[in-house]
């Protein structure tokens, strides 16, 4: 089966790309290399377009036979999307309307969405469920429940069959080596850490130390990004089992606070963390926490590498790895 994996040279998705490979499906990788990376596309062809590319898209789907659609396609940045927003409105929502109106086209039926839990905003309580109300305090997470929003009627409307996949806090790296995480700029806490213990970026910042948590610091439930790839081939096989569309959150259900992170870093690397102590970032909840039970019941899945420590091992070691070969 050919599976269409949009921004498949990102984080999540060349690892899910791996993942659909080691399942015996063929993941076709459809980016424009904006902010991927055309090296982390290595289990099968990479196409560069555009998702909101029309004309393009269709011509894909026809050429490769596609089943399924895995999208990933999107900008990720919390705090950017509060300077710019309408990059966030364009980008993310836009183009995959545009997707889902060459998906309509030609006639394929199935998609399982990188979607966040950014959608819930600020928790009502914790941990967090599906049914949870979706109030998101930032762009971000309101452009991806817009598109969940239209999965539903397109669903509703056109007969699509799709998987909204919640996350939480994407982390780590293949452990195999062959993946990790490279952003410019880098928004997440393990690689931060890890880079600054390094001395590749300055001091880390800790976004805020007065929220109301055991440490004032705020938690975050982290999974590892081996996990969610293998989550994503579950919702796939979900829903071309039969399985109703809905929306799954992936994640622990346990809690680590920024400076339990810290803590972490500094335990596998034997170093200090050089940190900084901040003012509170615009968007940023106190703490989210996922509760994941709705996966392991309908999904059978459940995180299997998800330990701080080894989720900070695999980051430490993939970042190792490329200071070696001065990347």
């Amino acid at each position: 089966m050919a599976i269409l994996v949009t921004g498949g040279a990102g984080y999540i998705g060349s690892h899910t790309a791996k993942a659909l490979a080691q399942a015996g499906l063929q993941p076709i990788v459809v980016d424009n290399l904006e902010r991927g990376h055309r090296e982390a596309v290595q289990w099968g062809p990479l196409i560069e377009a555009d998702i909101g590319d029309r004309a393009a898209m269709e011509r894909i789907f026809r050429e490769h036979n596609i089943d399924a659609v895995l999208h990933f396609a999107a900008f990720a940045y919390v705090g950017e999307s509060m300077h710019e927003p309408e990059l966030y409105f364009r980008n993310n929502v836009v183009q995959s309307l545009s997707l889902l109106e060459a998906m309509h086209a030609a006639g394929v039926r199935t998609i399982v969405f990188s979607s966040t839990c950014a959608t819930y905003g600020n928790p009502l309580r914790i941990p967090i469920d599906e049914d949870h109300p979706q109030n998101p305090v930032s762009p971000y997470g309101e452009s991806k429940v817009m598109v969940e929003r239209l999965l539903h009627w397109f669903g509703s409307i056109h007969g699509l069959r799709w998987a909204a996949l919640r996350y939480f806090n994407a982390a780590g790296a293949d452990p195999e080596g062959q993946l990790g995480e490279e952003h410019d700029p880098e928004p997440h806490l393990v690689p931060v850490a890890i880079s600054a213990v390094m001395g590749r970026t300055k001091a880390l910042e800790i976004y805020g130390t007065d929220y109301d948590t055991p440490d004032g610091t705020a938690v975050r439930d982290y999974l590892h990004v081996t996990d969610l790839g293998v989550a994503h081939v579950a919702a796939l096989r979900y829903l071309q089992q039969g399985g109703p569309s809905t929306a799954f959150n992936l994640g622990t259900g346990r809690g680590q606070s920024v400076r339990e992170v810290i803590a972490m870093v500094e335990r596998v690397s034997g170093r200090k963390v050089p940190a900084r102590e901040v003012g509170r970032r615009a968007g940023d909840p106190p703490a989210l926490v996922a509760d994941a039970s709705k996966a392991t019941r309908l999904l059978h899945w459940r995180a299997e590498h998800s330990t701080l420590e080894e989720i900070v091992r695999t980051a430490w070691s993939w970042k190792e790895s490329r200071s070696a070969v001065g990347r």
